[in-house]
């Protein structure tokens, strides 16, 4: 289906004012031929005056960034596009089976007015609606669908809590009403395929041997240190499925990325440990350094002389003290080194 924009239909206010001077004279008119018991254009004023209103259906009222897709009888006649008070054939339907769909998003809940719509239509109800809820206008505003936190396996096995903002608009209005049932619902259900789909390929944190980017060579890539990367995978993803119902993703960034609960505590005691082994290493390495260069000038200044017993034991001795987690407790030897 290719869309067909209709520009040249910016003439309501003409046939509006056309219109009203329709009116004014049938009922004028009428009023002067019954004074004058001319039945015949009298008549015709009455049907006048009865079916002059089928010329306001046709008006139609845009706002920036809305569009109005168009059928008459079944058949897709062009799409409405940029503000302005258009006219139309009074006997054109707007089409938009995603009006009364919900995402919780930009544009499409408006507060208690929102929340009074969703009660009605779930109860039944034949409440007035106004006409700005019952519209059935597009919007080409830039919108971001509020997805729910999902929880996916990494690829590891381990159970991960993620949640994404999807950014995108409609770029093509004929296939969005017309090539897919509901675009918005058909949105929602393919960002959430997308994102399971990319997150099982990544590790939440750095693992070895781990290869993410398909090229059979392992990489360091991780849903924790990677996410800018991990957003563009799943944004392109996205894009690939909506192109087809005119929709167009603009951008996808990471909003919530956790383990799940259920693991949560014990992956923070892993990485508890995994960072105390990193501390201990480092005062480990600079224990041994210092010791060594403690030696080393202690041989070369000439002040003592130190067999391999009594350097075992300096050695051992030192090595307690810059590695020990608490302060060393000092015991000062004044009787003979030997």
């Amino acid at each position: 289906m290719n869309e067909i924009i209709l520009t040249q239909r910016k003439n309501g206010m003409a046939v509006l004012l056309l219109v009203i001077l329709l009116y004014a004279v049938a009922i004028l008119g009428t009023v002067f031929f019954a004074m004058n018991d001319l039945f015949a254009p009298m008549v015709v004023c009455i049907i006048v005056l009865a079916l002059g209103w089928i010329f306001l259906a046709g008006l139609k009222v845009l706002g920036p960034q809305e569009a109005l897709v168009l059928t008459l009888f079944g058949k897709y006649i062009g799409t409405l596009k940029g503000e302005g008070f258009y006219f139309v054939n009074p006997f054109c339907i707007a089409v938009n089976p995603a009006a009364k769909t919900k995402l919780s998003q930009s544009g499409d809940v408006e507060g208690d007015k929102g929340s009074k719509l969703l009660a009605a239509i779930g109860a039944g109800s034949n409440a007035n609606l106004t006409k700005e809820m019952v519209s059935k206008k597009l919007s080409l505003k830039i919108m971001t669908p509020n997805n729910t936190r999902q929880k996916i396996h990494d690829c590891l096995g381990n159970p991960v809590e993620i949640g994404i903002a999807v950014t995108w608009r409609v770029t093509d209005t004929a296939k969005a009403v017309f090539d897919v049932d509901n675009y918005k619902e058909f949105l929602s259900l393919q960002c959430d395929s997308s994102l399971r789909n990319i997150v099982r390929l990544y590790p939440y944190d750095v693992a070895p041997g781990i290869d993410t980017t398909g090229d059979g060579v392992a990489d360091e890539g991780s849903l924790r240190g990677s996410s800018e990367v991990v957003a563009a995978r799943i944004r392109d993803e996205i894009h690939s499925k909506v192109r087809e119902a005119g929709l167009e993703i603009l951008e996808a960034r990471i909003t919530y990325l956790a383990y799940a609960s259920e693991i949560a505590a014990v992956m923070l005691q892993r990485q508890q440990a995994s960072a105390i082994i990193d501390a201990r290493k480092m005062i480990v390495e600079g224990a041994v350094g210092t010791v060594e260069m403690a030696l080393e000038r202690l041989g070369e200044s000439g002040m003592i002389e130190l067999d391999e017993e009594r350097k075992a034991a300096m050695v051992s001795n030192l090595l307690v003290v810059l590695c020990g987690s608490h302060d060393a407790q000092p015991v000062v030897n004044t009787g003979s080194l030997y």
